[in-house]
């Protein structure tokens, strides 16, 4: 009687029974087979934005980070990156409607983001990287880049060391956290306790990261202590002048630095621990350049 043939360990495998074996494994049932050739696989086209109220308006529509009531009354974003844009195409005569938004509704993943009254490439919405560029277009304002060799050295003071310490005061201070971002950025995103715990750690992960990109650590006095340095900077260019560069209007820079300003002193968030206030406090001329400008509000 011949033994069954077994493949003994350490020796190749018959080809074909191992070809067999592979189709049988990775084969469809046949009944299943004839399901999925009733439905062929279809690419669907990507989704429209989410319709609401203020979608059928007809100006120009800008998405940022606030609540209803904000949105119908203009008021300032109490996000920076969007409050930045937001003050800028105000600055410069831009009309626009505020449209509530977050990220995940963003084509680029962020916003701002804008849809203009007039089409331009398929009516693509338009990202804050080309915002200025687009603004430019519409009302012919120049671009102070171009006008100041100093406009980057003093905006990097904004994007790293100011931007660093709000991101602490933000996200990583406890207390802040919980009576600031909690409500602006978690609790209208879910009633889901485990929704709303994801998402906090999700954003207090990202800012910590954020920082640790220029930094081996969070030191939170050093955070301090190079806010209080930009302040410092920011209130000696500024000087007696009404306007950054000595603008007769306000321009990006300032909307950039109004972004920050604004909100460092906005006592309507519900500060519990506001370092960075104290530290903008002492300088005056700065105060003064956020009271005027929020008077466009």
């Amino acid at each position: 009687m011949t033994p069954e043939r077994r493949d003994a360990p350490g020796q190749a495998p018959d080809n074909g029974t191992a070809a067999s074996r592979a189709r049988d494994f990775f084969s469809v049932p046949a009944p299943v087979k004839r399901i999925f050739d009733r439905f062929p696989l279809v690419t669907y086209p990507p989704n429209d934005l989410p319709h609401i109220p203020w979608s059928d308006k007809r100006g120009n529509r800008l998405f940022v980070f606030t609540d209803a009531a904000g949105a119908r009354r203009g008021r300032p974003s109490f996000n920076p990156q969007c409050l930045k844009w937001q003050a800028y195409l105000r600055f410069v005569g831009i009309d626009f409607d505020i449209i509530p938004s977050n990220n995940h509704a963003s084509p680029s993943g962020a916003l701002p983001f804008l849809l203009p009254a007039h089409p331009v490439d398929n009516n693509a919405p338009i990202p804050s990287g080309r915002l200025q560029k687009w603004a430019i277009e519409q009302v012919h304002c120049e671009e102070e880049q171009q006008l100041d060799v100093r406009f980057d050295v003093y905006a990097s003071l904004l994007d790293h060391r100011i931007r660093n310490a709000w991101l602490y005061a933000l996200y990583l201070d406890p207390e802040n956290f919980d009576a600031v971002a909690q409500p602006l950025y978690v609790h209208p995103s879910s009633t889901n306790f485990a929704v709303r715990t994801t998402l906090s750690v999700q954003l207090q992960q990202a800012a910590r990261t954020e920082i640790l990109k220029t930094a081996s650590y969070v030191d939170v006095g050093a955070l301090e202590a190079e806010a209080s340095d930009a302040f410092e900077a920011l209130s000696t260019l500024l000087g007696d002048n009404t306007h950054f560069f000595d603008r007769p209007n306000p321009g990006l820079f300032d909307a950039s630095v109004f972004a920050y300003t604004h909100l460092i002193l906005d006592e309507g968030l519900g500060w519990k621990r506001n370092r960075l206030g104290q530290l903008l406090r002492r300088h005056e001329n700065l105060v003064q350049h956020r009271e005027r400008l929020l008077k466009f509000f």
